[in-house]
């Protein structure tokens, strides 16, 4: 039996998820994550001001003050366009870094709260506990009232005995 090839892939890619042939780019969520937060923390630091200043001045004195040196003429176009692409590149980099600051503190407050839950529930075991062997110390005390009551009855008791003894054993 001679089937054709294209039945014979059509069969195969029945049993087999299709694939899209668009070529799309992969990357990865979280490594791009820790790069934005990277790059957010470099940009707000005081050493990147003072180094982006420092480039700027020395840009535009380069560029107004030496004749041979000007690559930028006087309204500083590429200047601009190097700050503008700077500036639309660090806004999503550092907002992508704050929700995932966000959202690491979301779930640092919901460990916090379950930590809180499980102390208050053993601190209102442990209470219960305590009042429980209050009550039980409680109880043991008025016990041994009746024991002491009962153990004086029972002194008692036996000095009348004794004296009744005494006093069968005397002569008269």
């Amino acid at each position: 039996m001679n089937i054709p090839l294209a039945l014979r892939l059509r069969r195969r890619s029945i049993s087999a998820p299709r694939r899209s042939m668009k070529l799309q780019p992969h990357y990865d969520p979280e490594a791009f994550g820790r790069f934005s937060e990277g790059v957010a923390r470099l940009i707000g630091t005081a050493r990147f001001l003072v180094f982006q200043t420092i480039l700027v001045i020395v840009w535009i004195l380069v560029n107004a003050g030496f004749g041979s040196l000007r690559f930028d003429e006087y309204p500083f176009i590429l200047l601009t366009l190097a700050l503008s692409l700077q500036a639309a590149y660090a806004a999503p980099l550092i907002l992508l870094a704050q929700t995932r600051q966000a959202e690491r503190d979301r779930l640092n407050s919901e460990r916090d709260r379950q930590i809180a839950d499980r102390t208050q529930t053993e601190a209102e075991y442990l209470a219960r506990e305590v009042a429980a062997v209050r009550l039980a110390v409680g109880d043991m005390g008025g016990d041994l009232h009746d024991v002491r009551g009962a153990l004086r009855d029972v002194h008692a008791a036996l000095a009348r005995l004794e004296e009744a003894l005494a006093a069968r054993e005397r002569p008269g």
